[in-house]
């Protein structure tokens, strides 16, 4: 296969690069030959009312002081928010020594004479950025009623982003040279592109352990647990009230375990099973934590439902359909994509040899929203065509009209640029947003095979469980051998609760990324915990049902749940009716706005951003 071009390094350049290493993460996006084998689970909290304050590690709470918090204006261009910075130990072992500086920011209520309190909010990731998430979506994410009586908070949690950084190179230069320079694959589809994509992250896992090795020990998300109660403290909240997605509804297991009396509201959407999270508390696991938590299964299902309405919606709104059968064209465009890669011109950017494993992890960001479910579908169609079509104006239309979803993709920071070779030298101790950030939760807690070698024998037999996404996904976690992030304090389990208020527990039906088979288990995990069920496609309820959205802000503001099994419908459909007198591509070009505004909004809530 020939190496792909090397993309100019926009800003978007450098968040594509992380995303081909984060594509191997989950999203949950999301194990390190070094964990102590035999680790021991911390024990949950028995009921109690202490604070985190007086409490002690065993039972959730530790003596540590809570933050004063001095907030300010973000700065231009971000007026109605403010900003600030909490510290809090960096190991709850030892409160009174080092400690981790974690950014926050909060939109204001806009009725403080109404005010309830502060939302809290966890985007997912792990590695996901709850300021980028607060500012970028809350002001769409929730309706008029939450905005008005709830602060809404975000914060990056430790090692993210503007939080104090795990930092994997001695500068941030350094890391994106190391990123544009990794082999140009999405993931190994030939035996011969095993190895340099195993040596890769050997060498990633190498510079992050030596460089961020004490910070990612204490990266848990117990630990992060713990300092969303000391800020719930710091902002004067009685109880929390939180809305937690994807790897947020771990954080929010994990929270509920260790201070069962503490929430006021957890609205979890989109699950994940924390015992399959975690895996085997001895440290070794046989599978990776990607075929653990079921996305490559969960990716499978939502691809074969786009096409199922795709053939549904029929030639005048999908663009398969005008070609066949669109399950099988597609079968044949990726099939034809293993045999002989296409090199695709980008807007702006060099071009893009578009082969199989590209085209898989392209399309899984497309299945987040069905707002981007055309996007998807024009991918797929446009490679069909030029499988068929050598020459001619057929061609190049085809050429730039598939350019353009990648470059949207690349934009997005959802495409991956491949580059240079990586520049050699030792930490100098610059501090900047690294990936390391995508690590931290998931290596210091998730068990996992112990070596690298394993990983292809895993993906391989994915590939009969959930074609395609199956094998993807199953190389999950892999930065994360050799790594040895191992937090003592990290929560194992158990996982049955004892949080007494309702929890409502939202999922689509067709979610690629947290499959909704784990949803109704996490709601019965607790004493009162509540189903509500979007029938419709999309990562989290998220922008896809009215409905749920007003059974969400009716939860939030009242903590009133609707009875567990409620069922909302999706607004808008995935390939909507045709205009009259227009084909599908006049449909495309009118929805470009909108799936280009769900592509950020899925770059936010992957972490990829």
């Amino acid at each position: 296969m020939a190496p792909t071009p090397r993309r100019t390094t926009r800003p978007a350049a450098r968040r594509g690069a992380a995303a081909a290493l984060a594509a191997a993460l989950l999203t949950t996006t999301l194990p390190s030959a070094a964990a102590a084998p035999g680790r021991t689970s911390v024990a949950a909290a028995p009921v109690a009312t202490t604070d985190l304050a007086t409490g002690d590690l065993s039972t959730g709470g530790v003596s540590a002081p809570v933050p004063a918090l001095d907030w300010l204006p973000c700065g231009a261009g971000l007026e109605p928010f403010l900003c600030a910075r909490a510290e809090v130990p960096e190991d709850y072992d030892r409160p009174e020594g080092p400690t981790s500086s974690i950014a926050l920011t909060k939109l204001p209520a806009s009725d403080p004479a109404g005010r309830i309190g502060t939302l809290f909010t966890n985007p997912g990731g792990p590695g996901g950025s709850g300021v980028d998430f607060v500012q970028q979506a809350a002001q769409v994410a929730y309706s008029p009623e939450v905005r008005a009586r709830f602060d809404v908070l975000g914060f990056d949690p430790r090692g993210v982003a503007r939080s104090t950084p795990a930092t994997c190179f001695r500068t941030a230069q350094a890391e994106e040279d190391f990123l544009l320079g990794l082999p140009p694959i999405a993931f190994p589809v030939t035996e011969a592109e095993v190895a340099p994509y195993l040596g890769a992250n050997a060498r990633l896992s190498t510079r992050c352990g030596v460089t961020a090795g004490e910070r990612l020990d204490s990266s848990s998300t117990a630990n992060v647990a713990r300092d969303m109660d000391l800020l719930r403290q710091a902002v004067g909240d009685e109880g929390l009230t939180y809305a937690g997605y994807s790897y947020g509804s771990v954080l929010g297991a994990t929270y509920a375990a260790l201070f069962p009396t503490r929430a006021r509201a957890l609205f979890i959407d989109g699950t994940l099973d924390p015992a399959a999270w975690v895996g085997d508390p001895s440290g070794r696991d046989p599978l990776s934590v990607g075929v653990r938590t079921g996305q490559g299964v969960a990716a499978s299902q939502t691809f074969a439902e786009l096409l199922r309405l795709c053939a549904e919606a029929g030639p005048g709104s999908c663009l398969l359909a005008s070609l066949g059968d669109p399950a099988d064209v597609a079968e044949q465009a990726l099939a034809g994509l293993r045999a002989e890669p296409l090199v695709v011109p980008v807007p702006g950017a060099a071009p893009v040899v578009l082969d199989y494993a590209t085209t898989v992890a392209s399309l899984f960001p497309l299945l987040y929203s069905s707002a981007t479910f055309p996007l998807a579908d024009q991918l797929l169609a446009e490679v069909a065509v030029l499988q068929q079509v050598t020459t001619g104006a057929t061609r190049e239309r085809a050429l730039v009209r598939a350019g353009d979803v990648l470059g949207a993709l690349a934009d997005a920071g959802l495409l991956a640029p491949a580059g240079a070779a990586p520049a050699p030298g030792a930490r100098v101790g610059e501090e900047y947003a690294s990936f390391g950030g995508n690590l931290a939760s998931l290596c210091a807690e998730t068990a996992r095979p112990g070596r690298r070698s394993a990983y292809a024998a895993i993906a391989a037999a994915q590939e009969d469980v959930a074609p395609h996404f199956g094998p993807y996904r199953a190389w999950v976690g892999l930065q994360c051998e050799g790594l040895g992030a191992d937090d003592p304090d990290a929560y194992l389990g158990p996982w049955e609760q004892a949080t007494e208020i309702p929890v409502l527990v939202a999922g689509t039906r067709f979610d690629p990324a947290t499959a909704y088979g784990f949803t109704a288990p996490y709601a019965a995990s607790f004493p009162d915990g509540r189903l509500l069920t979007v029938e419709g496609v999309g990562h989290t309820t998220l922008g896809v049902s009215s409905c749920a959205d007003a059974l969400v802000t009716r939860y939030l503001v009242d903590v009133e749940a609707p009875p567990s099994g409620a069922v909302c419908g999706q607004d808008v459909p995935a390939f909507p009716p045709p205009v009259p007198g227009a084909g599908a591509r006049a449909l495309l070009a009118d929805d470009g706005a909108a799936a280009r505004e769900a592509l950020t909004r899925t770059a936010v809530l992957s972490g990829a951003r």
